[in-house]
């Protein structure tokens, strides 16, 4: 145990002055008794029950100070203690079709209004991560408690060429499963990654992984889900059906949501010109593999609904946590029981 005030410890030397204190007032008194009666009636009177009852009130009150000193210092010690732990990655579409107007004022803004408003609505302890993707998917926000760091991942979003919607859910569970072994580079790059040096989050050993993964029933991860916002049409990167069949398999719900309209709108972005429409087949098959539901964007406030299926995870967690509060609980119980039986048997406070 460790103290983040040390020197206020010494304080502690309060406590033989106060021993020393009560020594003197048990001799004053016992001088003034002498001065009526004699030494052995006074022992007789008292009883060897009674001499020993009356220090056991100054005795606790004694330790009640003791512990409320200590805990001016503030003690740190590392306690494993259960916590409730829930992640919610928000997979967010950044590509040049969310520029589209078919959903006012356009898809990305109506995607990231949709994502705040869910942000702000989740209690303190679920954890919100931000994966964005276009041509390729990035982690821009690790699950984190802190919801001003969350939006402020949702408002830097830049729009880009491509859309790899598959990409995306494969980063969203590589953050939700670190050690599970996703070989991400090389699911989004392909193996020409592996040749030109690329970085890769495992070994490339797709194969091994899928025989090591035991698979669980789809929707039965109840403590984490992705969000998958966009406008659903694939131009890259992996098949997001078999990206959604993998989540199934760690038993990851993917909760998609659809930005547009299904005849679309013609755009430019970079150069290209092209219509942007709405695959909403893709994102509900997504959904419904991984036992989860599709929304649209006009009702997207019924997110609310994912945070309700999902079950806090109860985990042991090891950390340094400060244990001032049970140190001046325990001094205050103290200095109550010190009372109460000074109260019961001697008919005062101390």
């Amino acid at each position: 145990m460790s103290f983040l005030w040390p020197e206020l410890l010494w304080f502690l030397l309060v406590l033989p002055v106060l021993v020393a204190l009560y020594i003197l007032a048990l001799r004053r008194k016992k001088k003034i008794a002498l001065k009526y009666a004699s030494l052995s009636l006074v022992k007789d009177a008292l009883g060897a029950g009674n001499r020993i009852r009356r220090h056991i009130p100054p005795a606790v009150l004694l330790a009640s100070i003791g512990l409320l000193l200590v805990a001016v210092g503030r003690p740190v010690a590392v306690l494993t203690l259960p916590t409730q732990q829930e992640t919610i990655i928000l997979a967010m579409d950044v590509s040049g079709s969310m520029r589209a107007r078919d959903v006012e004022p356009n898809r990305l803004v109506a995607a990231q209004n949709a994502a705040r408003a869910f942000v702000n609505e989740q209690p303190r302890y679920t954890r919100i991560g931000v994966v964005e993707f276009a041509a390729t998917a990035s982690l821009v926000q690790p699950p984190t408690l802190s919801r001003e760091d969350v939006i402020a991942a949702i408002d830097r979003f830049q729009l880009q060429r491509g859309t790899a919607t598959g990409s995306g859910i494969l980063v969203a569970l590589a953050t939700l499963f670190p050690d599970g072994g996703f070989d991400v580079s090389t699911a989004i790059y392909g193996r020409e990654a592996e040749r030109k040096g690329a970085p890769l989050d495992a070994p490339p050993k797709k194969e091994k992984e899928k025989a090591d993964v035991k698979p669980v029933p789809p929707g039965s991860y109840t403590s984490a889900a992705i969000i998958l916002l966009s406008d659903g049409q694939r131009t890259t990167g992996p098949d997001p059906i078999e990206a959604a069949k993998r989540a199934a398999e760690r038993g990851v719900r993917i909760f998609t949501v659809g930005i547009g309209t299904v005849d679309g709108e013609v755009i430019g972005f970079e150069g290209w010109s092209f219509r942007a429409r709405l695959d909403e087949e893709t994102l509900r098959a997504v959904a419904n593999i991984t036992q989860a539901e599709y929304f649209y964007a006009g009702n997207a406030l019924d997110l609310k609904k994912v945070y309700q299926s999902l079950n806090a995870r109860i985990v042991l967690q090891t950390k340094e946590t400060e244990i001032t509060a049970m140190f001046a609980a325990a001094g205050a119980a103290l200095a109550v029981v010190a009372a109460f039986l000074s109260l019961l048997w001697f008919n005062r406070i101390l």
